[in-house]
C-alpha cells in the first residue's frame, strides 16, 4: 500500500529543493492519486498558487466535478485560511495535516500585511467593518440582479448543485 503522508512529503522536499515554499498537497480517492502540488507562490509569483489550491484544481479538473467526496486529502502542513475554505467547499472526506504551525514554526514563518497566522482566526470572525484589511461595502441593485437572473436560469433553486 502506498503511503501517501511519506508522498506528500517528498513532494514538499521536492519543491524546496527546486526554490518552492515547504508545502505539498496529495489528493486520493480509491487508493489512487486524482491531484498533488506542491506550493508554488515562489516560482508563479500567484499568491494563490498554495499547494491545497493547485491539487484541488487538478483533481476537479481530472474528474470533471467541483466536489471530492470519497477522497482523502494529505497537507503537510495545517491549512492556511485560503486552504481551509478551499477544502470546506471542496467537500472531501478527510484531510490529514502532518504539521501544525506551532511545529514548524522555528523554521518557517508566513504573515502579511494585514494578518498574521496566529491571528487570523480572530480577524477573520470580526465584522467586516473592524478587520485590519480596509473593506467597504457599495451596494447595488444592478449586482444583485446577478443572482436573482442565476436563481431564475437555475428553475428557482438557490443551489448550484440542485438542478
Amino acid at each position: 500500500m502506498t503511503d501517501f503522508a511519506q508522498r506528500t512529503i517528498d513532494l514538499a522536499r521536492r519543491n524546496v529543493e527546486d526554490g518552492g515554499r515547504p508545502f505539498a498537497t496529495v489528493i486520493v480517492r480509491d487508493g489512487e492519486v486524482i491531484g498533488e502540488s506542491g506550493n508554488q507562490v515562489a516560482q508563479t509569483n500567484d499568491p494563490t498558487a498554495h499547494a491545497e489550491i493547485l491539487a484541488i484544481r487538478e483533481a476537479c479538473t481530472r474528474l470533471g466535478t467541483e466536489q471530492l467526496t470519497g477522497a482523502t486529502i494529505y497537507v503537510l502542513a495545517h491549512p492556511c485560511p485560503m486552504c481551509l475554505g478551499a477544502l470546506y467547499y471542496c467537500s472531501p472526506d478527510e484531510v490529514v495535516f502532518l504539521t501544525t504551525r506551532e511545529e514548524y514554526e522555528p523554521h518557517y514563518v508566513d504573515d502579511r500585511k494585514y494578518f498574521e497566522l496566529s491571528t487570523f482566526y480572530a480577524e477573520f470572525a470580526k465584522s467586516w467593518e473592524d478587520r485590519r484589511l480596509p473593506m467597504r461595502h457599495d451596494s447595488r441593485d444592478e449586482a444583485l440582479e446577478v443572482y436573482a437572473l442565476w436563481q431564475e436560469r437555475n428553475g428557482g433553486s438557490r443551489r448550484p448543485d440542485s438542478h
